[in-house]
């Protein structure tokens, strides 16, 4: 039987990637009580890593895509979590976004939507959370998102 979650997913048309391994020396999660906090994940999508820094090579509604990306691989990890059922997430908490970017680029907030917004289309109020956007020099890979997150479950 699929759940309330898997079903929306469905609905949109979005199919979560399996969970990405770690890259190095971390687990891709650690539940304490009812939260569970998600490693970062980089923005990464059917054809391989996505590369570019903002302000330079990649604009807004690129970075926004290569967010949401990145929410489908929290997703992943936190139905890894969950044992598979996505339905016991009850809240997304906080999260903490990070845009490769230029000196001069001030619009990390923006990026950032593309995760927040695509967290709220799938969970509804459960996906409001409080959140970071910060800019980075670089990133792991030259990818041009990184997001953590931390997820509230029963």
């Amino acid at each position: 039987m699929t759940g309330m979650i898997d079903a929306r997913l469905a609905e949109l048309g979005v199919v979560l990637p399996d969970a990405p391994a770690p890259a190095a020396n971390y687990v891709p999660f650690v539940q304490v009580g009812d939260l569970v906090f998600v490693s970062g994940q980089i923005s990464q999508g059917p054809d391989g890593l996505i590369k570019g820094k903002l302000g330079a090579d990649m604009d807004v509604a690129a970075g926004a895509e290569a967010a949401k990306r990145c929410a489908m691989s929290l997703l992943a990890q936190a139905r890894a979590a969950c044992g598979g059922d996505l339905d016991r997430i009850t809240r997304v908490v906080k999260l903490t976004g990070f845009v490769n970017s230029t000196a001069d680029f001030t619009d990390q907030p923006k990026v950032i939507n593309g995760c927040s917004d695509f967290l709220v289309e799938v969970l509804g109020d459960a996906g409001r959370h409080s959140r970071s956007a910060v800019s980075a020099a670089a990133l792991p890979l030259g990818v041009a998102v990184e997001i953590e997150a931390i997820f509230q479950v029963k």
